[in-house]
């Protein structure tokens, strides 16, 4: 429901100028949604909607598709951080560059693995949290084609 929501949002600021959150709620509830002035606005801040100028001077919400550079962000920050990693059972343990662990289970946790369920991290070590064990060697891979 919240994708199909974001999606119609998306949609709705592409084929629309939209300057409030106000109107992106009532077209949202035209379009059968039942959405709430705060809902709409985590939508916004989750989809990260910025406002830019028309011609004609008003300020319209605008959706910058920048995933292909922001992924290369978190695969800089994991590649930067990266020593090595094992398994414990369905827990991915993750050595990094002391003081970069936060930072890198960040990008871990903003890369959106599926099978991901979340990350602790420390100075040095990230435990993160895997759905199944069988998830795990298949995080594992992912972590290996992104840092080379």
């Amino acid at each position: 429901m919240k994708k199909n929501r974001q999606e119609k949002i998306i949609e709705i600021i592409q084929n629309n100028v939209i300057e409030t959150q106000e109107q992106i709620a009532d077209m949202l509830n035209a379009e059968g949604f039942s959405v709430t002035q705060a809902t709409v606005s985590r939508d916004i801040r989750q989809l990260r909607l910025t406002k830019r100028s028309t011609p004609d001077g008003k300020n319209k919400y605008v959706y910058i598709q920048d995933d292909m550079g922001m992924n290369d962000k978190y695969a800089d920050v994991l590649r930067a951080g990266f020593v090595s990693m094992d398994q414990a059972q369905n827990i991915l343990v993750i050595r990094t560059v002391s003081g970069m662990a936060m930072a890198v289970a960040a990008a871990l946790d903003a890369m959106d693995f599926e099978e991901v369920v979340g990350c602790i991290a420390g100075d040095d070590t990230i435990m993160a949290a895997i759905r199944t064990n069988g998830d795990v060697p298949l995080v594992m891979e992912r972590i290996k084609q992104i840092l080379h």
